[in-house]
């Protein structure tokens, strides 16, 4: 057992020192070449992806949302009171031209008034002649009254005739006057009569051509409230409603922030609910007041009449503020702080982090005004963790796929 000993700790040295000690050929070939070396120190740097400055076309707009409503309603009453309705010529959804007659209304009594009015117009000619005769008459006796007078008073001077005498002759004759001017004074009160009568006669006849209910405009009927043997009234519920040419807008609410953007004649798309075509509009009024419970005010934007738009409808809207072709970075490439927009540029897998100025915001992207040029490359992500002199393995973002 003793004996073993010393060949057992012989046997452990000569184990070490072959471990130390390895081939000369062996050791050549573990030792790494230099390239390899940078290859991967290369391969220890972050990998983040990068995206380009590129030019594309930008749209500065605003989005509101709202109802369509007719551009200008037209209520159509009756023009004479008191009469039943006769006939409606129109329905809802029709399209009429001024001057059309959309319902008609009983005229029997306005017939039998203007018959009553004609007899009267009669009546007062004939009483006419016999003012106009009176008058004859009374010229006649009149002339020969003064005569007489003019006589008497050429007589009294040689005293064939007496004082007394010329006086009665002179009465009778300022009689006589008296009743010319009165003959002729009934003559003008029956010509007055007359044309009362004829005036009478012409109000009856603009009542018989109005009961003929017309449209006063070009239009589409929206609404029609009336009913035939309906009396109509004036002041009552309008007969009929229209939409003036058809036109429709869209009455869209929009943020104060917003609205002191839009200008009257801006173009617009808009788009309705359930509906995927868009279609052209036209900014026709900006509401120059603010709800001051809700902070909205009012845009009116014209919709093509022949568009198929229909009052009620909801509908949003794009109102197109400026369009521009421009740099542009995608939105998660820029960080706002306090002091402004910046990106991370990549100059030589360095990161560096330059203050930039933006502009329009669309669909995802962002325009780039000054700090970059096109071409630069920034990191996509600006949450990445990444800070300004840091080297990268830049990765080139995946193009964006088109619908």
């Amino acid at each position: 057992m003793v004996s073993r000993l010393p060949s057992l700790a012989t046997a452990l040295i000569a184990l070490a020192a072959t471990t130390v000690s390895p081939l000369p050929g062996l050791a050549q070939d573990q030792q790494p070449a230099a390239g390899q070396e940078g290859q991967r120190t290369e391969s220890r740097l972050p990998s983040i992806v990068v995206t380009e400055v590129v030019t594309r076309p930008m749209t500065d707009s605003v989005v509101a949302s709202g109802t369509v409503r007719p551009v200008q309603e037209i209520f159509v009453q009756p023009l004479v009171e008191g009469l039943s309705i006769k006939s409606l010529n129109v329905d809802v959804g029709d399209r009429v031209k001024a001057g059309d007659v959309m319902a008609e209304l009983n005229n029997d009594a306005l017939l039998l008034e203007k018959s009553q009015l004609e007899a009267n117009r009669a009546k007062a000619e004939a009483g006419l002649a016999q003012y106009k005769a009176q008058v004859i008459e009374a010229q006649a006796n009149a002339d020969d009254a003064v005569r007489q007078r003019d006589r008497s008073v050429n007589l009294s001077r040689n005293g064939t005739v007496s004082t007394s005498q010329v006086e009665q002759q002179t009465a009778s004759a300022e009689a006589a006057l008296a009743r010319l001017n009165a003959s002729k004074q009934a003559v003008a009160v029956g010509e007055a009569d007359i044309k009362v009568v004829d005036a009478q006669i012409k109000d009856l006849d603009l009542k018989l051509e109005r009961t003929e209910v017309k449209a006063p405009v070009d239009g589409v009927v929206s609404v029609r409230d009336a009913k035939v043997g309906a009396i109509a009234a004036g002041s009552g519920t309008p007969l009929f409603t229209m939409i003036r040419d058809g036109a429709v807008e869209l009455v869209a609410d929009v943020s104060e922030s917003n609205i002191r953007r839009i200008r009257q004649g801006m173009p617009a798309r808009i788009t309705f609910a359930g509906a995927r075509d868009t279609l052209p509009g036209t900014v026709r009024l900006v509401s120059p007041v603010i709800d001051p419970a809700t902070r909205l005010g009012s845009v009116h934007i014209v919709v093509d009449a022949n568009s198929g738009a229909r009052s009620g409808m909801y509908g949003n809207a794009r109102i197109i503020i400026e369009e521009t072709t421009s740099l542009t970075l995608p939105q998660s490439a820029v960080t706002t702080e306090r002091t402004g927009a910046i990106a991370r540029r990549v100059d030589d897998n360095v990161v560096k982090q330059v203050s930039i100025e933006t502009g329009i915001q669309d669909q995802g992207y962002v325009q780039i005004l000054k700090g970059l040029e096109a071409g630069d490359l920034v990191v996509a992500k600006a949450g990445a963790f990444v800070r300004d002199g840091d080297r990268i393995s830049p990765v080139p973002a995946e193009p964006v796929a088109a619908n």
